[in-house]
């Protein structure tokens, strides 16, 4: 890999810039982490060097001093909302994270929920939280948050909420997913330490947009295509500007709510310490670049990928057109369409060939291997077969899997187990060649190379099923599809 961005010097700068901001405040620090804190996968693609879980390995040199609240929305528990790259439940997912934190002896002392307002599903997941030894909180929904300030900084505003009980000078509070309340709860417990003597501050650490970068940089618009479905617009900070004459980019939820944020401070504090919502991140991110042209070009990239998730999402009814527009219109204003993705012109020219639905794979080396649909097989799982051969030196006209073990595989699909189509998916040709791998050497050098996958970039001319693309996902594949179902 061509690396653009320098994790070493991220982990040093950031950790050290967060200290110094700990020291700002007296006693107590809150700091609001969006984004993902150890499975950052977009920061990785958009910035090649990144590690996914970098954020984490900073918090961890922070860990003597730091403790961690999950916050999670009782409006999320109610709707089962799901974490679509991980295909879990929100309420699943603070489990998760619970275990992964204590696992890295990070303390973890409570969780939170937010938007509470009598739900009984949100009620039955305390009592599930506690049995298991958890400190559980309620923060109640504020009729007129966030704009009816002096509701929200009263005792039957922030005052209702229980107070959290924490330890540590450093508190960090994270979520599954966005507008999940982590701002609110920061904001409750700096009007109830202030109540109680204690002078606690508040910042927050947000990955993108990445503030010292131009307003257009790929990196931040491929921000906004990560964030369509939540209409975030990425904006110069108006405030950052007319405070130090600096250009500055935050995003307009931030922008928005900084004047309120405003007026709390200053009824907490008396003054707010800060002149901007730029002003209240900590990210060092930009600082950290040691390659803007790779980086651009890999952001490029991730604008695509996003386009094609979001035109998926709405074929299956997920998404919207509105979300699907928003994309394409950051890639017109980028000068880039589809056909940047190498992958996609080759899938495309093997369907227009074949007349079939075909797939492509971009090999580390640049190589473009192609495959397409035949009565044995899906393009998916023929394109792995391609793969590994050409990976492992084999002869392309080498079958790997002789017909006579495909036909029985089908034969139990359809007859069997009453399945539609009898082709061949990419897990049962990895089970097929794993049996052969013991007394078949081509096999053997095949299975070999599929940890040579990970970051290879794949395409389909049709959607793909759920198991192959959990199957490209193990195998660390950037997969995207055209929004078009498979004739079976």
């Amino acid at each position: 890999m061509e690396y653009g961005f320098d994790n070493g010097k991220y982990l040093k700068i950031q950790s050290e810039h967060i200290k110094e901001r700990i020291a700002q405040f007296e006693d107590k620090l809150y700091m609001e982490f969006g984004g993902k804190l150890f499975d950052d996968y977009h920061a990785s693609r958009v910035l090649p060097g990144f590690r996914p879980d970098s954020k984490l390995r900073m918090l961890m040199q922070l860990r003597d001093d730091a403790e961690i609240v999950i916050v999670i929305s009782a409006i999320d528990i109610e709707k089962n909302k799901v974490r679509t790259d991980l295909g879990i439940t929100y309420d699943m997912d603070v489990l998760r994270l619970r275990k992964e934190f204590l696992s890295r002896g990070l303390a973890v002392n409570s969780v939170v929920i937010t938007h509470y307002n009598g739900q009984s599903s949100a009620q039955e997941y305390r009592q599930r939280m506690e049995r298991l030894g958890v400190k559980v909180y309620y923060h109640y929904t504020i009729e007129g948050y966030p704009e009816n300030v002096t509701l929200i900084d009263s005792e039957d505003g922030f005052g209702k909420n229980d107070y959290v009980e924490t330890t540590r000078p450093l508190v960090v509070v994270t979520a599954p997913g966005p507008g999940s309340g982590k701002m609110a709860v920061c904001l409750s417990q700096l009007y109830q330490d202030a109540k109680r003597g204690i002078k606690s501050g508040y910042a927050k650490f947000e990955t993108f947009p990445v503030w010292n970068l131009p307003l257009g940089h790929p990196v931040n618009m491929a921000y906004e295509a990560a964030t369509a479905d939540l209409n975030d617009v990425n904006m110069i900070d108006p405030f950052h500007l007319e405070a130090y004459g600096q250009t500055a980019v935050n995003y307009n939820r931030d922008i928005e709510i900084f004047p309120v944020l405003n007026a709390l401070f200053e009824g907490i504090y008396g003054e707010n310490p800060y002149k901007s919502p730029t002003d209240m991140g900590v990210n060092m991110v930009g600082m950290c670049i040691c390659d803007d042209a790779r980086c651009q070009e890999a952001s490029l990239q991730e604008i695509v990928r996003r386009y094609y998730t979001a035109l998926g999402r709405m074929a299956d009814g997920l998404g919207n057109e509105s979300e699907v527009n928003k994309i394409a219109l950051l890639m017109k204003k980028a000068h880039i369409t589809t056909d940047i993705r190498r992958v996609t012109v080759a899938a495309r020219e093997r369907k227009e060939k074949s007349g079939v639905a075909s797939s492509a794979i971009e090999l580390p080396d640049g190589t473009l291997i192609s495959a397409e649909t035949s009565p044995l097989l899906g393009p998916s799982a023929a394109l792995i077969l391609n793969a590994t051969k050409y990976l492992a030196g084999i002869p392309h006209e080498t079958k790997l899997i002789p017909e006579s073990m495909i036909e029985p595989i089908q034969k139990t699909k359809v007859k069997y187990l009453h399945g539609h189509n009898p082709r061949l998916h990419t897990d049962e040709i990895l089970v097929a060649l794993s049996l052969l791998s013991s007394t078949d050497e081509n096999c053997r050098r095949a299975l070999q190379q599929l940890p040579e996958f990970d970051g290879m970039q794949v395409h389909s001319t049709v959607m793909l099923s759920e198991v192959d693309r959990k199957i490209f996902k193990k195998l660390g594949v950037e997969l995207t599809c055209d929004p078009v179902r498979q004739e079976l």
